[in-house]
């Protein structure tokens, strides 16, 4: 679409301020941005908007005119909402390097200028689908007259015979198709969401095609405004984030207008997520003042007060919240040079919902802060309930790990790391300080473990857990090889199992009859091995204390 027909639209409100001569640009696609240079996700021919907070003088506009006009960007419309007039001197820096810039009224939302230029853009590339963009676009707004992404999925189904679903980059349902639509199982949505993270380590533009089982799908990656593809500067910085609409088709041998038709689609489900961001931003800021009161040591009675003002925003409808439960983050990648916390951060906030849970809203109780590498969430829980195991209600590390280790494993590759620490549920303000230690004592043991994801939780901080991760490894190899080395060699040459039996007989504490019970032998061949062991250790398994070395052995091999 050309710059002009952006005049013409009434609705948009825009009002030009200089640039008349180029009206006749080419627009491709639309940006919002707040940053003071955005090049880096830009691709050239968007209409780039702003509500000017990068803005902090007049001497900053000169450059962040330049740089737009170096990435080749059609316009610049500036909104009114925040200074009210677009400032003389950003007006004069358009018209210095011939940039366009329009005047965005305040009373009109980014995202309603954002859909329509969606919306003309993959119209006249579609041709006789671009009535189908039109209807999804409507269907897009919230409220009982919408739907939001469920709608725009049925709506692929009944116009153009596809099944769609839209994940999150643990394999979290967020939408798919209510109107007779396939359901997806949870395990192939885990399964999708690592093909599709895989996919994007190798940095290929999307779709990607995978195949489960027999059938055949297109991932087309959903990002936010701002996260172009091509002007990422690391992949890595999102990929843990970014949504994805897998489609139950074989995308080889679609033309062109039915991929820029997808394409579109995306854009208009990110303006779901663009909606999605800026509600947690406020979350964001409760969770990050409640953080520095705890660890500036501020008195029980100012982080109660503030935990007074956040429930309400956390937990709503259900008055304060009489537990609280803290999570830490760390997201590494080798090499150093990403920050970790905005990283971690966003991690947090989608694998903290229920994976069972469906749609972008669950999310609404999770406030989560970043301070350097780490990122540190405050998860409010309405009550707190001993389960049949005797453990307590909340989040718990192994089922955490369990829900989201595959398709993370599969974006962190060979270079990233992700390692996660659960606290105890704490039920005041006086707790929460102890809670944050908690939670990064248990992040420090999970990162000493082998794996790209791992995650620990407080049960194991009161055990010798918490002390194995820490031996040097010089250390761990000497204490190991020293009593089980004789034994594997034994079992190598003889097919013996002392190990098994030693591990199986220390499991069953000691008592002969269990483990020979276990083991499926005889008790005159289980005294027979244990004798072994002995002999070619010299340690005797009636000692506590040799018994001892031989399980934090077997822990630490």
């Amino acid at each position: 679409m050309r710059l002009r027909a952006l005049l013409d639209t009434d609705a948009l409100g825009l009002r030009l301020l200089g640039g008349e001569d180029e009206l006749d640009r080419t627009v491709r696609g639309v940006m919002t941005t707040d940053l003071r240079d955005p090049s880096r996700y830009l691709s050239g021919g968007e209409l780039v908007l702003t509500g000017l907070a990068w803005r902090r003088d007049a001497e900053d506009s000169e450059p962040f005119v330049r740089i737009l006009v170096a990435a080749g960007v059609a316009a610049l419309a500036a909104g009114e909402a925040e200074l009210g007039d677009i400032p003389d001197d950003l007006v004069v820096a358009c018209a210095k390097h011939r940039l366009p810039l329009f005047a965005v009224h305040e009373s009109v939302a980014f995202a309603t200028i954002t859909e329509h230029v969606v919306r003309q853009v993959s119209g006249e590339r579609a041709g006789d689908l671009a009535a189908v963009v039109d209807r999804h676009r409507r269907m897009m707004t919230s409220g009982p007259a919408g739907g939001g992404p469920d709608v725009v999925l049925d709506l692929l189904g009944s116009d153009l015979d596809l099944s769609a679903w839209v994940l999150s980059p643990t394999g979290r349902l967020i939408a798919g198709p209510k109107v007779g639509g396939p359901e997806l199982p949870t395990d192939m949505c885990a399964q999708l969401a690592a093909e599709h993270l895989a996919a994007a380590r190798t940095g290929r533009r999307g779709p990607h095609r995978v195949t489960l089982g027999a059938a055949p799908y297109a991932l087309f990656p959903i990002r936010s405004s701002g996260r172009s593809p091509q002007g990422a500067r690391d992949v890595r910085e999102t990929v843990l984030s970014d949504w994805l609409l897998a489609v139950a088709a074989d995308a080889g041998d679609w033309p062109e207008e039915r991929l820029d038709l997808l394409q579109g689609v995306t854009q208009l489900i990110a303006v779901e997520r663009d909606r999605r961001d800026a509600a947690r931003t406020v979350r964001r800021r409760l969770a990050q003042e409640v953080l520095e009161l705890v660890q500036t040591g501020a008195a029980p009675a100012e982080i109660a007060a503030r935990l007074r003002v956040a429930a309400p925003v956390l937990l709503p409808g259900l008055g304060a919240a009489p537990h609280w439960q803290v999570v830490v983050a760390r997201v590494e990648w080798d090499g150093g040079d990403i920050e970790g916390g905005p990283v971690a951060q966003s991690l947090l906030e989608e694998i903290l919902v229920d994976p069972l849970s469906t749609g972008p809203e669950p999310s609404d109780r999770i406030a989560v802060a970043h301070t350097g590498d780490e990122a540190i969430a405050l998860v409010p829980l309405p009550a707190v309930s001993t389960e049949h195991d005797g453990s307590e209600s909340g989040i718990h590390a192994d089922a955490l790990l369990e829900s989201v280790r595959d398709p993370l494993a599969a974006g962190l590759d060979e270079d990233g790391r992700v390692t996660l620490g659960v606290s105890a549920a704490v039920h005041s303000a006086e707790g929460l300080r102890g809670a944050l230690e908690e939670a990064r004592h248990a992040r420090r043991v999970a990162a000493a473990r082998p794996g790209r994801v791992c995650a620990a939780g407080h049960q194991e901080l009161a055990s010798h857990v918490l002390l194995l991760p820490f031996v040097p490894d010089d250390v761990r190899r000497a204490f190991t090889a020293r009593l089980l080395d004789p034994l594997r060699d034994y079992d190598r040459r003889h097919r013996a199992e002392l190990i098994p039996t030693l591990e199986a007989f220390l499991d069953c504490d000691g008592s002969w009859t269990r483990c020979a019970n276990r083991l499926h032998l005889h008790v005159n061949t289980l005294r027979y091995r244990v004798g072994r062991i002995e002999q070619l250790t010299s340690r005797d398994l009636s000692r506590l204390e040799d018994k001892l070395d031989f399980f934090l052995a077997l822990r630490m091999s």
